[in-house]
């Protein structure tokens, strides 16, 4: 496997840090997930019970690792933790700074004496400033404060949140292909770094194309409602039968294209809708036009009509259709799984794969504290050292 002979030992929990590691783990890396008594929050979400096994969003996030249970505020869990980093290659962890400056596993408390471990740091709100120490979710750090939920709901609806884990994962891919640099560099130079990532900032990658124009002229717009969009084809149409297209004009070759596609080619001769529309009316009066066209077909023939044009367009599919979608099992959306009770159970799979290579099944995830014994062993420990802290 591709990151085979690769450590990584995890202290984090909900997603954002054990997503990034899930994906190290299904990629070959050895991956030990630490977690207290009390384990990681996302256990109680759809528990694994005999009759229902395999918690599906705990199951994302930590699919192939293995799971120890330590309490690391006392001395003897600290002691066990830096005996398993002691041939780490990577330590990925969300905790808050000041907790892991105050249990000293901080990066600076571990630098000296780990000098090859690559320390990745997924926060809120990244190591600097005045809120080093505010906690937060991907629906407060990436999606509100970054200005994503601003920029995406139009100012005439009121505000909604995200879905749950969805800033987190993109801050997930972003630590990891931090990681994976910091990797290719210590091959070289033979040193691990400090690595950071937050919410905030991924958030503000995220929405980039907006946050850009925002930094250079003090300005942008945003998303706005329907009727003040200055495209009448681009957006979402409802067909007859109740259905929602999304189109997306890639040049000025589709208004003719879609226009010559509903009947209306008449439309192009008129300069008062000439390309690009200045008059936000004229807009208006043609996407009526456009909206009037899909009311009258089914969802088949506008997607057919719209291929043959070759528009750009998709259906907004619910997540019923997606997991139905033949395409998307083509493209490899999807990764049968193991419910580490004999059984399996359809997931998401990782966004990446590499066409040659077929790796098995993911590994279930962990039981809480499974394999602590045996981790620690393997980290040096004593029996009666491991009774103490197991």
């Amino acid at each position: 496997m591709l990151l085979e002979g690769l450590k990584v030992v995890e202290l984090a929990t909900w997603v954002a840090g054990p997503g990034c590691a899930a994906a190290m783990a299904e990629w070959g890396a050895d991956v030990i997930k630490v977690e207290s008594a009390a384990g990681d929050p996302t256990r109680t979400f759809f528990p694994d019970t005999p009759e229902s096994p395999g918690n599906p969003v705990f199951s994302l996030e930590n699919r192939g690792k293995r799971g120890v249970v330590l309490n690391t505020s006392k001395a003897d869990g600290r002691a066990a933790l830096l005996a398993i980093l002691a041939d780490a290659d990577v330590f990925v962890t969300n905790l808050r700074p000041g907790a892991l400056k105050r249990a000293g596993l901080d990066y600076a408390s571990l630098k000296a004496g780990l000098p090859r471990l690559i320390y990745a740091s997924v926060s809120g709100y990244g190591l600097e400033g005045a809120d080093v120490d505010v906690p937060a979710f991907d629906i407060t750090g990436f999606w509100s404060r970054a200005g994503v939920a601003a920029s995406t709901i139009p100012p005439d609806q009121p505000p909604f949140p995200c879905r749950p884990g969805f800033g987190d994962h993109v801050t997930a891919l972003a630590t990891l292909s931090a990681v994976l640099a910091a990797v290719h560099e210590r091959s070289r130079t033979g040193v691990g770094r400090l690595v950071e990532t937050s919410l905030i900032r991924t958030g503000a990658y995220a929405i980039g194309w907006d946050l850009s124009v925002q930094l250079r002229y003090g300005q942008a717009v945003t998303a706005q409602p329907r009727r003040d969009r200055p495209s009448a084809i681009s957006g979402y149409f409802r067909t007859r039968d109740g259905r929602w297209i999304c189109m997306v004009p890639r040049g000025p070759a589709c208004f003719p294209a879609v226009m010559a596609a509903i009947g209306r080619s008449d439309i192009c001769e008129n300069p008062r809708y000439a390309i690009p529309m200045a008059e936000q009316d004229a807009v208006r009066e043609v996407m009526a036009i456009v909206d009037a066209a899909f009311a009258e077909l089914s969802f088949d023939a506008a997607g057919a009509m719209l291929t043959k044009a070759d528009v750009i367009w998709a259906p907004m599919a619910t997540l019923a259709e997606l997991a139905a979608d033949p395409q998307a099992q083509a493209a490899g959306c999807f990764v049968e799984t193991p419910d580490g009770r004999g059984g399996s159970f359809r997931a998401p799979a990782m966004p990446a794969r590499f066409p040659g290579l077929d790796p098995a099944p993911p590994r279930p995830a962990p039981q809480l504290g499974q394999h602590t014994r045996e981790v620690l062993r393997e980290a040096g420990l004593t029996e009666s050292e491991i009774d103490a802290v197991a």
